[in-house]
């Protein structure tokens, strides 16, 4: 493996240095003693090391030497011929042999490495034996130790970088991969958001206005005959004006709603059915079975907020006279179930959603059961009313399970697109 590709840290800068600074450490060392001891070829051998230090620190240079191995092994191959040439001249050129290993482990591929380590060793036990004038097993322990050494370090260092460099990568994975799986709770949580948020201006401010035209066009067609009654009508308005902006301000805060302050869920769906009694010509009585039970503010503000569409719904769509609206307590279930005997309508054929006509209450109510693991059910036909229930669970559903299956209070409810 040629590790020379990748960008250079600071320790292997640090070790390449002393690479660089062991070799002409050793090549001065050569040509130092030849001088010092007085050698007959002490000039020869002092230019032959210099011009190996020249050769040498010309590789550094070369712009492909670390992007090309054949350059590498071209360079190598010089150095080491300059060597030997050294080496057959002195007997101290031996040492060279330790620091060149490292080079031909490093540039070179892991098997031509290898037989390059080899012939080096092999070339420095010949010329140390022949200027000793002997072989023995001693001579040939220090350069082929210092072969096993090269390698040892070499292949542990590869190892090492290898192990890091898989682990970095590894990191940058997960360091992106965390990027993304927060990206997308960022972009879930705001769906999410702006989802309730639409279910609740579409089951609190859009109602409230709703409600508001209906009653001014009640008093604008009584205005000319009965102003008593159209009088009554544009205080309903203005009460129902009240109302939402209530409703808006505590949406703001997000607050429980306000028809739930200081009251329980039965109190707020009798005052609801009083409400739009008062309001519309529509007769809406409340009915309250079974033992009531404490539940959480999410169940009461969902159960009220499906009764408050569904009502409005009647009044705008159902041409109703009565609507009953029942909230009962099922063991461990809890149910609001709202009838009508107005004209009806057929489920399977709602008209789509529009920005302009409405048509997302039957979407919002829904995701409202969805989101608690409750059900919603909706049984009309033309002619012959409308029936909605919505059923919540009392306790929560266990780990890994949806809400328990069984059937919705039997009803003949209210809901309109």
């Amino acid at each position: 493996m040629n590790t020379t590709a990748a960008a250079p840290i600071p320790t292997t800068r640090a070790l390449t240095w002393c690479l660089h600074l062991l070799i002409i450490a050793l090549l001065v060392l050569a040509g130092g003693r030849a001088v010092a001891d007085g050698r007959p070829r002490a000039g020869v051998i002092v230019a032959v090391a210099m011009a190996c230090a020249l050769v040498y620190a010309a590789g550094p240079l070369l712009p492909r030497l670390h992007r090309s191995r054949p350059a590498a092994a071209g360079w190598l191959a010089t150095v080491g011929a300059v060597w030997v040439v050294l080496l057959a001249l002195s007997a101290d050129a031996v040492w060279v042999a330790f620091p060149l290993y490292f080079l031909q482990l490093h540039l070179l591929p892991r098997r031509t490495a290898l037989a390059a380590v080899a012939a080096t060793a092999l070339a420095a036990i010949t010329a140390f034996a022949a200027h000793r004038g002997e072989l023995s097993v001693a001579m040939a322990i220090g350069p082929a130790l210092g072969a096993a050494v090269a390698v040892a370090v070499v292949w542990g260092y590869q190892a090492l970088y290898r192990e890091s460099e898989h682990r970095r990568r590894l990191i940058e994975e997960l360091t992106a991969t965390r990027a993304d799986l927060a990206q997308a709770q960022h972009t879930a949580g705001v769906l999410a958001e702006r989802e309730r948020l639409a279910r609740e201006i579409h089951d609190t401010l859009a109602q409230g206005l709703s409600s508001i035209q209906l009653l001014l066009r009640a008093a604008e067609r009584a205005m000319p005959g009965r102003p008593d009654t159209a009088a009554r009508h544009v205080d309903q308005a203005r009460q129902a004006a009240v109302d939402s902006l209530a409703e808006a301000r505590r949406f703001v805060a997000a607050l429980a709603p306000p028809a739930l302050d200081g009251t329980t869920l039965a109190g707020a769906l009798d005052r609801l059915c009083a409400t739009t009694s008062a309001r519309h010509r529509l007769t809406a009585r409340f009915h309250l079975t079974g033992v009531p039970a404490p539940l959480p503010t999410a169940h009461e503000v969902a159960l009220l907020r499906i009764a408050q569409s569904a009502l409005a719904n009647t009044v705008r769509h159902a041409d109703a006279t009565t609507a009953e609206v029942t909230l009962g307590y099922l063991g461990d279930h809890v149910a609001i179930e709202i009838v009508d005997d107005g004209v009806g309508f057929d489920p399977g054929r709602l008209p789509a959603p529009d920005p302009e006509s409405g048509g997302f209450g039957l979407a919002a109510m829904r995701a409202r059961m969805r989101a608690l693991d409750g059900t919603l059910t909706v049984e009309s036909a033309p002619g012959h009313g409308t029936a909605l229930a919505a059923r919540l669970p009392l306790t929560p559903p266990k780990s890994g399970t949806g809400p328990k299956s069984g059937t919705a209070p039997k009803a003949v409810a209210v809901a309109r697109p």
